[in-house]
Formats: structure tokens, sequence, C-alpha cells
């Protein structure tokens, strides 16, 4: 066991869970309306614990233990035969099971920004439960536990495609299946609380440091580097961000900065690992243009009522990192280097296999999850609750204000 690397992914273990609670939550809360507060809060503190336990069970086992190239297996249900003795590479594998615990924490977490302010709770735990189960768990197998994307060379340093791939596209799926909120897109009221969703996404861009620079799994050049870019795509991306606001709108909007924010921490995450400072500002401004694109196509075009733009900014910013991240790797750009005879090109098309594999399985599993959920115990809260006691009152008998 190395110390210093255990030490540091400690560290980085509490920094993923901070970004969910409370990063994300807060962050959430503050974008959706006064009624529904409580509401996206509690989403996000169920989520966590419901994940927990789901990766105690069995999560981790379908992830990271065997050597199928689809599946992993369940020899390590309950965490069976882990121990004080137990290592992953130097750090303790309990240690492992905890910091990747944190991702599966987070990644059902970012996707209660698509279906905030309608969505019954029993829903979101039956598709959390499930989606974690057959979504998340193969997924993350493919890429980190093994199996066959891993095998083909698919470069992903902290999720773009295991977390904010498969966050984004089911994101677009359930909000499809769920319908529009009342009043959409017109009369959709603003984030009651810019103030509260800042605070919540400065967690959330301290937090990454933890997400990405955590990721390198020790103490080393990978990790500094990889905090590095991130942190300069986060910057960089807001900047542009809060340009093109402030051209179209006439005014630079808090909530368009952090949104940007968000997009470049995102964008830049599968990268992270593997390219330098240049392509860390490459990304951040590629993200705060095409993000920002995006958001205005899946409401405006197709008419999906993504409520928080998850697809737009976790969905296009993880593709986006993913598909980019061979280019901005090579020497060219002062990244890492690619293996020995793989040029930018064929790195480019490894990527896009997994980019699009992920996907297409993704959105055909989480369709057929919603449709059980919405056999079994429906989708939507009632008319009433949605548009005049709100979900806080409605869902969970409290109120987040008393004014």
């Amino acid at each position: 066991m190395n110390e210093a690397n255990t030490a540091w992914i400690l560290i980085s273990t509490a920094l993923v869970l901070f970004m969910t609670l409370p990063g994300l939550a807060l962050f959430y809360a503050g974008l959706v309306g006064s009624k529904n507060t409580l509401s996206a809060l509690a989403q996000c503190f169920v989520i966590a614990c419901l994940a927990s336990l789901i990766w105690f069970v069995a999560g981790y086992s379908l992830a990271f233990n065997g050597d199928g190239m689809y599946f992993g297996n369940l020899e390590k249900m309950f965490l069976s035969g882990i121990n004080w003795e137990s290592l992953h590479n130097d750090i303790p594998e309990s240690l492992f099971v905890m910091f990747q615990m944190t991702f599966a924490i987070i990644t059902p977490a970012l996707i209660v920004g698509a279906y905030v302010e309608r969505i019954k709770f029993s829903a979101v735990i039956l598709i959390t439960a499930l989606w974690l189960l057959f979504v998340y768990s193969p997924v993350t197998h493919w890429v980190w536990g093994g199996g066959w994307l891993q095998k083909i060379g698919v470069m992903d340093f902290a999720g773009g495609i295991v977390v904010h791939t498969t966050a984004g596209v089911s994101a677009l799926v359930i909000a499809y299946f769920l319908g529009s909120r009342h009043g959409f897109p017109k009369s959709v009221k603003p984030p009651h609380s810019p103030v509260i969703a800042m605070i919540g996404a400065c967690m959330l861009w301290v937090g990454w440091f933890g997400f990405n620079a955590g990721s390198a799994l020790g103490a080393n050049q990978d990790a500094a580097m990889a905090m590095l870019v991130t942190h300069i795509s986060a910057a960089s991306a807001t900047i542009t961000w809060m340009l093109i606001d402030w051209y179209k709108n006439g005014k630079p909007g808090l909530v368009g900065m952090i949104t940007g924010m968000v997009a470049g921490l995102a964008t830049v995450t599968p990268a992270s690992g593997f390219i330098g400072p240049i392509g860390g500002l490459i990304l951040g401004v590629s993200s705060g243009v095409i993000c920002y694109w995006f958001v205005g196509l899946v409401k405006n075009a197709i008419k999906i009522d993504d409520s928080l733009d998850v697809f737009a900014v976790h969905g296009v910013g993880g593709i986006l990192g993913t598909l980019m991240c061979g280019l901005l790797a090579t020497d060219m750009f002062n990244g890492h280097g690619l293996p020995e005879g793989t040029s930018a090109f064929a790195q480019f098309k490894v990527q896009l296999i997994g980019v699009v594999s992920v996907s297409l399985y993704t959105l055909l599993v989480t369709a057929i999850i919603v449709i059980i959920t919405k056999n079994l115990i429906g989708l939507r809260v009632s008319e009433q609750e949605e548009k005049s006691d709100g979900l806080d009152f409605g869902s969970h008998g409290e109120s987040s204000y008393h004014l």
C-alpha cells in the first residue's frame, strides 16, 4: 500500500461526495421554483443513500469484478472477500469501492435536473435502482472494469462516457416520456434563487478536483495536470458562455455563468488525465459555444423539457470531450501522448465507437426502465400537485419557506 496515494484518494472520495451532497443538491434546488426546492433536495439526498446501498449489494461487483466483455459477476456481492488487507493497485480496495461509489451516487443524481418539478418521488426511487443495475454498472464495466471498450482502447479518464454520456442520454429519455412542465417553454418560471444555485455550483467546482484529479488513483503528475486542466476548462467555459449570453440578451446573467462552468467541467472530464493546459482551454471554449447552442436546440427545436439542461450540458459536454480527447492528447497540443502506433484519427474512431455504443445502449435500456416504471407506479404527479401545491408539500408534506 502506498500511503501518499491512499491519503489523496481518501480526500478525493470526500470531494466527490461533496459534489452531490450538498453541491449538486443546492445547484438544482436554486434553479427550480420555490415550491419545489425541498423536492429537488430530497431527490438528490435519497439517490445518494439508495445508490450507496445498491453499490454495496451488487453494483461494485457487476462493474469491477470478473473478466466478462460486457458484464461483471456477482462474486463480490455485499463486498464479499474485501477486508483490511485487500488492495486495488496500491490503495486499499475498500477505498477504491468507496471512491467509485461516489461516482455511482452523482451519476443518477445528475439526471434529477431533467425531471424536477413534475415526477413522482416513488418513480425516482425505482428508476434510479434499476438504472444503476442495468445501465451504470454494465457501462462502467465496459469502460473501466476490463470490458470490451477498455480492451479496444477507449480513453475516458474520469467519466465522460461512464458518467456524463449515460446521464445526459437518460435525462433526455426520461424527460421525453414524462412530458413537459405546464406552460413549457414560454411560461415556465425562472430559477427562484440563483444565489443558492451559485453556492451549489461553487461546491461542484471544488469537488470536481477530486472527481478528475482523483481518477489518477494516485498523488502523481497525472493528478496534478488533471487538476490544472479541469480548472482552466471551467474558467474558460464560464467566460465563453457569459459573453454569448451578454451578446444575445444584453446582460451577463449569473445562471448562465454557472451553467457554462458546469459545461466546461463536464467536457474536460474524459480528457483530463490525457491533455495539457492548451487542451483544457480548447475544451472550455468549445463547450461554452456548443453546449450553449444545444440548450436552445433541445428546448426550442426538439421541444423536450429537459428542465435544467442535463443533456445539453452533461451529455453533449461529455461526448464532446470524449471525441476530442484523442486529438488533444497528442504532442501537437502538448498532451500526454497516444499509445505507440496510434494516430489521432484511429483514436477518434475508437472514441466514436465508445460514445455511439454507450448512447444507444443507454437510450434503449433507460426507455425500458421508464416504461416499466410507468406501468407499475406511474411517472407524473397530479396536476394539482404540479400546478398549485408544489412537490415540496404534495410529495413530502413540508415547505421550503415559511413566510
